[in-house]
């Protein structure tokens, strides 16, 4: 079966590992740490990185850092991955889910502005299967109305707008290290920021509330978590990082082949690209629409059937249950992010993929349609 995920670990994984374990240091104490947030860091282009246990709290400590929470509205898109929502739902504040945009399929500036309130404390823009938002038009929007602005930079390792990476796009953000992202720890996670004083708080509040500059008395000032990464996780993340344009050459590479041999094919939808940005497809996504002849689920189906693996797209965050009973808000309508749930799925799109394997992927596809 050619999984829609795997990942690549062509560089020094296996021996920064080994030298972890053979050093003793397997808790987040190791060396490893560090050079981690440090090479990370440098390759968005911003001067700190604080290194935790996966990307769902590395947007919670984002959010904390920034003073979201009780009495806060966060506006982001409802068409994320659920982790985005629970972020801002673990800090007491209320997300506001908005429809995206049905070319880019991120967030609307423009349904953004109008679901601002007195009580909107932030924008979060979820780069979506590693396109970018328009970050010019959102920002506009946070300036106007005193906002915070936050990348959720999760699917988007590598990715550019306007010749910056994602991650130094906003005052702070947030990556997910799980085994299928273009950068990979096994789970993991990292903030990103230029500011000094948001970086020192999330270390503060990532172990526990510790002081960061006195020593332990084992008395806590504040509230704090658990969010540390072990030295064995950033030993992987440090090679992955030595790797990182490599595996990013490779996925801008397959996804432009995607897209070409896709875009040939009637009744299928792709994601479109954001002016201005540089998309990295971390995930190569279609629509299946009346046009193709046959549904989603019989598409999958018959994927699976031939030996590729495929997986539905994410449904929109106001169909969650567990948000409902939360009690966000649904600002306007989701036309958008119901017909992507409703009709989308993901191909095969590793890093590690050939150009074989996206040939035989399409050829399926073109296969199925109207057989």
């Amino acid at each position: 079966m050619l999984p829609v995920c795997e990942p690549l670990l062509a560089g020094n994984e296996l021996r920064y590992v080994t030298d972890a374990v053979s050093s003793g240091w397997i808790s987040s104490s190791g060396s490893y740490v560090t050079a981690f947030e440090q090479a990370f860091a440098a390759w968005c282009g911003v001067a700190h990185g604080v290194a935790v246990c996966n990307g769902t709290v590395a947007l919670h400590l984002a959010l904390v850092a920034l003073g979201v929470g009780p009495g806060d509205e966060v506006i982001l898109p409802d068409f994320t991955m659920v982790a985005s929502a629970l972020a801002v739902c673990h800090t007491g504040a209320m997300p506001v889910f908005v429809d995206v945009d049905p070319a880019t399929w991120n967030i609307n500036p423009l349904v953004v502005e109008a679901a601002v309130t007195p009580r909107t404390k932030a924008i979060m823009a979820v780069h979506i299967f590693g396109t970018p938002c328009d970050m010019t038009a959102l920002a506009a929007v946070a300036v106007r109305h005193g906002l915070e602005l936050i990348e959720d930079a999760a699917e988007a390792h590598g990715a550019t707008f306007q010749g910056k990476k994602a991650g130094s796009l906003s005052r702070i953000a947030a990556f997910s290290f799980f085994a299928n992202k273009n950068v990979t720890t096994g789970e993991g996670g990292m903030v990103v920021t230029d500011d000094p004083k948001l970086a020192r708080a999330c270390r503060y509040y990532k172990n526990l509330c510790f002081p960061l500059d006195a020593p332990r008395d084992y008395r806590h000032a504040h509230i704090g978590y658990n969010y540390r990464m072990s030295n064995l996780h950033a030993a992987i993340g440090l090679a992955q990082t030595e790797k990182a344009d490599d595996y990013t050459t490779l996925r801008v590479k397959n996804g432009r082949l995607y897209r070409e041999l896709l875009a040939e094919i009637p009744g299928v939808r792709l994601q479109a690209a954001q002016p201005g940005g540089g998309a990295v497809h971390w995930m190569n996504g279609m629509v299946v629409t009346s046009e193709y002849g046959r549904t989603r689920d019989s598409l999958m189906a018959h994927l699976k059937i031939r030996g590729i693996d495929s997986r539905l797209f994410f449904n929109g965050m106001h169909r969650q249950p567990a948000l409902e009973r939360y009690g966000c808000q649904c600002a306007g309508a989701f036309p958008v992010s119901d017909c992507l749930a409703d009709g989308g799925l993901y191909l095969p799109s590793a890093s590690g993929l050939t150009e074989s394997d996206i040939r035989r992927v399409c050829q399926v596809v073109r296969e199925h349609g109207r057989s």
